[in-house]
């Protein structure tokens, strides 16, 4: 499992995020606060606190550079 901190703060980068996330297998979380919620759920992510970074816990081991690639519009550094 990896972790990265990012930044869904627009309608647009949410839904885009999903999108994105949805063409993986793997097993995506989000975690604000004590809030887990499946990151393909964009119902989910609205209920969370987006003006604030978010954790990602990415539930893979074998696509994980292409993952990332793919995700680093929202990724914070």
């Amino acid at each position: 499992m990896k972790t990265v901190k990012i930044s869904l703060n627009s309608i647009d980068k949410v839904k885009a995020f999903v999108n994105d996330v949805t063409k993986f297998d793997s097993d995506f979380d989000l975690v604000s606060g004590r809030y887990v919620i499946d990151a393909k759920s964009i119902m989910g992510i609205f209920s969370l606190d987006l003006s604030k970074n978010i954790d990602l816990n990415i539930h893979s081991e074998e696509d994980l550079d292409h993952i990332l690639t793919v995700l680093k519009p929202y990724i914070v550094e």
